[in-house]
C-alpha cells in the first residue's frame, strides 16, 4: 500500500491516542454539573432531604451550575476540535473546509437522528411526558428546529419541549 492514502490515515489516527488528563477531568466535571442541573430541574433537589444536609453553597455549586458546565464543555470542545484538526492537517490554513464539516457531520448527526427518532416515537405513541403540546408547536417543527440547530430559539419562544418535563415554562 505504499503511496496509499489509507496507510497515512491509519498512522494519523494513531496520533490521536494522546490524552490530556486535565482536559478529561474538566470535561467530566462539566458534564456532571450539566446532568445534576437538569436532574435538579426535573426532580427538585432543592427540596430533597439530602440536599438540606449539604452546606447551602455546595448545594448551589452542585445543582445550579449547569450553565457554567455548558460553557466549560464548549470551550473544551473547541480546543479539542482545533487540536485534532491541527494534528490531522498541520495548520489552520490547510484545513479543507468540506472535509472538516463532513467529519463534524459524521460525528454529530447519527446520534442526533437516533435521539430524535426515539423522542418522535415516544410522542407518536402518546407517552404523556413526550407529547408536544399544541402551544409549543408540532413534532415536525421540533424535529426541524433540532436538525437545524436552533431548538433553543423554539424553546425560548414557546417553552421547554416535553423531554424536559418538570422544567419551568414561559
Amino acid at each position: 500500500m505504499k503511496g496509499s492514502g489509507v496507510r497515512n490515515e491509519v498512522i494519523r489516527q494513531s496520533d490521536y491516542g494522546t490524552r490530556l488528563d486535565g482536559i478529561d477531568v474538566l470535561r467530566g466535571l462539566s458534564i456532571v454539573f450539566v446532568v445534576l442541573h437538569h436532574t435538579n430541574l426535573h426532580m427538585g433537589f432543592i427540596h430533597a432531604s439530602f440536599e438540606k444536609m449539604l452546606p447551602v453553597q455546595l448545594g448551589k455549586i452542585l445543582f445550579w451550575n449547569g450553565a457554567h458546565g455548558v460553557t466549560v464543555f464548549f470551550a473544551i470542545s473547541g480546543f479539542l476540535i482545533t487540536t485534532n484538526a491541527l494534528r490531522r492537517w498541520g495548520t489552520l490554513a490547510e484545513i479543507p473546509t468540506l472535509n472538516f464539516y463532513r467529519l463534524r457531520f459524521a460525528r454529530i448527526v447519527p446520534l442526533l437522528v437516533s435521539l430524535l427518532l426515539i423522542l418522535s416515537v415516544l410522542h407518536l405513541l402518546h407517552v404523556p411526558e413526550f407529547i408536544i403540546r399544541p402551544q409549543q408547536g408540532t413534532l415536525g417543527g421540533a424535529v426541524f428546529a433540532a436538525m437545524t440547530f436552533h431548538i433553543n430559539w423554539l424553546e425560548s419562544a414557546h417553552g421547554y419541549l416535553p423531554a424536559t418535563v418538570g422544567t419551568p415554562t414561559h
